[in-house]
């Protein structure tokens, strides 16, 4: 019996050294971790600020406008258009098994293939927008702001119908800013609707009015 008793006390034994192990190298990958988040921090707000950011991007050897940084913020679940917190950052380069620029370097792209599978993006898109309401109680965003990120998030998907709604909101007068539900109408509108030809588009369905406008003034530019 006691042969036995000792038999079943050892997978336990194992199991604990296997969990203190992993604590350990866990605890150690954080600790890089953070050490990499100090190289960029401001030591007197303890963030990445703006001047952090280009920083990191000059050692990542891309631009600050690239989608694959907006694409690491959605990924650290950033709250603020231009800094990250000490949180955040923990939370996304844990996730992306990133502990060194090196890593964090080689994980881009697999980040981005990542965001744009299909489950992934219609969230990306979204948070594109929300990071960009950099004011308390702001809900839409100006017409510049949208074109330019517009052609960041969509430019590479999307490029015709991006193109002909830049085109659009430069000229019209309607619409000095874009609400969270014409955005998303927009990457609906790209997912939904052929283009040019638009023949599923129906002006009587749910669609918000700055895209009944869009599709009248093509219509009337290809009539």
């Amino acid at each position: 019996m006691r042969r036995s008793a000792a038999s079943k006390k050892k997978p336990d034994s194992v199991t604990s050294s296997t969990t203190d192990l992993f604590r350990s190298a866990s605890s150690k990958e954080m600790d890089r971790i953070d050490h990499l988040f100090n190289q960029y921090a401001n030591t007197s707000s303890n963030l990445i600020d703006p001047e952090g950011i280009e920083e990191l991007c000059s050692n990542l050897e891309v631009s600050h406008t690239d989608i694959r940084i907006l694409m690491l913020a959605w990924k650290m679940k950033a709250e603020k258009q231009g800094y990250f917190t000490q949180e955040e950052w923990r939370r996304g380069l844990k996730a992306l098994r990133a502990e060194t620029i090196n890593k964090l370097k080689k994980a881009l792209p697999e980040l981005e293939k990542e965001v744009r599978r299909q489950s992934n993006f219609a969230d990306f898109y979204a948070y594109a927008f929300r990071y960009c309401l950099t004011e308390e109680k702001q809900k839409s965003i100006d017409i510049e702001t949208i074109c330019q990120l517009l052609d960041i998030v969509m430019g590479s998907t999307f490029r015709a119908q991006v193109d002909y709604f830049v085109e659009y909101l430069k000229i019209q007068n309607d619409y000095k800013v874009i609400n969270m539900d014409q955005w998303m109408g927009f990457y609906r509108f790209c997912n939904e609707i052929s283009f040019p030809n638009m023949t599923e588009y129906n002006p009587e369905l749910a669609w918000p009015l700055v895209l009944d406008s869009f599709v009248e003034w093509i219509s009337e530019k290809q009539a």
